[in-house]
């Protein structure tokens, strides 16, 4: 391509041309006059190490890839592009990691499936190099468009990529890969109930599509229907006992449903054939660590890292035990793996967060900070979460929740549920502990049923001409009410035993406690609530298993708890005394007193067992499971300010909260 045919294109769409051409001098020399923003992007640095890679300079190459992806540690063609480069330089073990970890990113690229198979060694790897030509295979069946669409799904571009799948789909409706991608986009938006019945009808579509069956089970998972997710992975377990895949897959529903000796069973089964699999060993840690057995567990984990050390999620999970040590030789060992140059994505995340526990054990708090700071960087960019976007729901529902909203109660008026709200890391668990060890209070597990509910009242409000909830909640009948907290009562009675009260501690609730209100007005609501540092540094420096999107950037969080105050400000206004407020440092000074408070609150009589929580037997799947198994401790309630040097955007973001305005009366207003 000639001057004359790219002159009208700008900056990185110039460089690219000249690299299609072949003019890899020229797109090099073009880069080079770029903006400095352009020269340092993704695309930009990529194409950077591409031509240099084309131009035999390799040291140059592999220091710009090496920083591509310090920067962006989840772009799958940056690890392609690496292991196309070690494959150059006859450096084929190197390359093959590269390219495993670019599959792995990005499914979707093929180069990188067929350079493991090209430099796989036969003899001594025939099940991977079986598993490598079946993906091949499967790629090359997909249609165009649909390829496409997953590579844009995977680049993290999902808007595009669900145009093109529907587009597809409009053409070729019951095309079972298409509706299993559009299911997965629709799964990352969180709009779980179109995924189930996208995957329903792709199983109805075609039962024997093994893949299709297992997305199914995941996503009734994701929803929380375990008794119909456990079937439907016994049955497909049937159809082939031995594969460990779905021995796996079946355990992890039983754990669902507390079911954990099963599932213990099966991974003793699986690793009977698989002792090194470091995937079954957490996982067992997993089952082992919410039974409450956590030296097994820790065993566990200990197993998953000496069979791969570069298995971070076991690291992650020895920290997240929060009284777990490491040793020296253990941090070594980690620092080691935090130089290791193709450990990226998720396993990256998890070791910066390990690594920051492990240097706040032992009171090195700026380098704790530094990696808990490392790990928050790496999962923010992973993510597209706008704290404005949080801002202007709670404004939504302030607007649409007047107190006239709530003139007339007519929902279901069953009395059962008891709502614990608040932020993560509020000492939420510690409330739903204290709570379940009353023999009429069941505690289940932070469901999704009302922010199911929501999202069909969204959908509504999506109709032409209706309006958007939470303001279509004004149009909603009372037998329209009523049904909605029957639907809720039914579909989480799988999660409760025999107590007469269940406990749904899903946090985010406090964003629909109008919704609540009106179709469960007898319900109850503890409003958890934390010193405003205490509690935004405690959520910055956990790695949440998933959702919690806010928690990453000390600006998103203080944001999200300043929105937070201030809409529990407003249904305090207009609904005077339905909410009870718990402040964690007062259980902390005086558990007995906030225990009668809120046993009296609920309307059940007080019982000793309460103030005695750490001794209750229950299965708990917070990442303060171990914490709650022991007695009230103070320890934790200023532990905050040993970062107090690195939380100035935290203070400043909070504002006037910070300054101690944010501790309210502990009446029910």
């Amino acid at each position: 391509m000639t001057e004359a045919t790219t002159k009208d294109l700008d900056g990185l769409d110039q460089v690219q041309s000249l690299m299609q051409a072949g003019q890899i001098p020229d797109a090099l020399a073009a880069l080079d006059l770029l903006q400095e923003d352009d020269r340092q992007s993704q695309m930009g640095l990529y194409m950077r190490a591409v031509c240099l890679r084309h131009l035999r300079e390799k040291t140059g190459a592999e220091k710009t890839l090496l920083s591509l992806i310090e920067r962006f540690p989840n772009y799958g063609r940056a690890f392609q592009e690496l292991g196309h480069l070690y494959r150059d330089s006859l450096r084929n073990p190197e390359a093959v990691s590269a390219y495993a970890t670019a599959c792995h990113m990005n499914p979707a690229l093929k180069a990188s499936w067929l350079g493991q198979y090209k430099l796989l060694d036969r003899a001594r790897s025939p099940e991977r190099l079986m598993q490598i030509q079946e993906r091949l295979q499967w790629l090359e069946g997909l249609p165009p468009t649909l390829l496409a669409s997953l590579d844009l799904l995977h680049e993290g571009r999902l808007l595009k990529a669900e145009r093109l799948c529907r587009s597809f789909l409009q053409k070729n409706p019951q095309n079972i890969e298409g509706m299993r991608l559009l299911a997965d986009i629709a799964i990352r938006h969180g709009v779980l109930e179109d995924a189930e019945f996208l995957l329903e009808s792709a199983v109805a579509f075609e039962p024997t599509h093994h893949q299709a069956r297992i997305d199914y089970i995941q996503a009734l998972s994701k929803r929380q229907r375990y008794q119909q997710a456990t079937d439907e992975a016994r049955e497909l377990m049937a159809s082939n006992p031995g594969s460990p895949m779905l021995q796996s897959l079946y355990a992890i529903q039983c754990m669902q449903l507390g079911d954990y000796q099963t599932a213990l069973t099966l991974f003793d089964q699986i690793l009977e054939k698989l002792p090194k699999d470091p995937v079954t060993h957490v996982s067992k840690g997993h089952a082992l660590k919410t039974g409450g057995q956590a030296d097994a567990a820790i065993a566990s984990y200990r197993e998953a890292i000496a069979a791969q050390p570069l298995h971070c999620e076991a690291w992650y999970s020895l920290a997240n035990l929060k009284t777990y040590r490491f040793d020296e030789g253990e941090l070594t060992t980690m620092l080691e793996l935090d130089q290791h140059p193709q450990l990226a994505g998720q396993d990256r995340v998890f070791l910066q967060f390990a690594l920051g526990k492990a240097f706040e054990d032992k009171e090195q708090f700026d380098l704790s900070f530094q990696h808990y700071n490392k790990g928050n960087e790496l999962k923010h960019a992973q993510l597209q979460y706008r704290s404005e976007g949080t801002t202007q729901e709670c404004d939504a529902q302030i607007e649409a929740c007047s107190q006239d909203l709530f003139a007339n109660s007519s929902g279901c008026l069953d009395a059962d549920p008891i709502f614990v709200v608040g932020l993560p890391r509020a000492g939420s668990t510690l409330l739903e502990q204290i709570l379940s060890s009353h023999s009429q209070i069941d505690g289940t597990l932070e469901l999704p049923n009302v922010l199911s509910i929501s999202g069909k009242l969204r959908r509504m409000g999506q109709r032409e001409g209706a309006q958007t909830y939470p303001f279509n909640l004004s149009d909603l009948t009372g037998e329209q009410l009523r049904e909605f907290g029957e639907e809720y009562i039914r579909d989480t009675r799988i999660h409760r035993q025999d107590a007469p009260f269940f406990i749904d501690k899903m946090p985010n609730n406090f964003r629909h406690i109008g919704l609540i209100r009106l179709m469960l007005p007898n319900a109850k609501i503890i409003d958890a609530r934390r010193d405003p540092m205490a509690c935004c540094f405690s959520g910055f420096k956990q790695l949440f298993a998933e959702g919690q999107m806010f928690s990453y950037d000390l600006e998103d969080i203080a944001h999200y708890y300043r929105d937070y105050v201030r809409l529990m400000t407003h249904w305090d206004t207009v609904l005077p005394g339905h909410v009870l407020r718990v402040q964690h440092e007062d259980v902390v000074a005086d558990l007995e007193t906030q225990v009668r408070r809120m046993l009296d609150y609920c309307g059940v009589p007080f019982e000793a067992s309460c103030l005695e929580f750490h001794k209750t037997e229950r299965n708990v799947r917070t990442p303060s499971s171990e914490q709650v198994r022991q007695p009230v401790y103070s320890t934790a309630l200023e532990q905050w300010k040993h970062y107090e040097p690195w939380l100035g955007p935290l203070k400043t973001t909070l504002g006037n909260l910070y300054l101690g305005d944010s501790k309210q009366s502990q009446d029910h207003v």
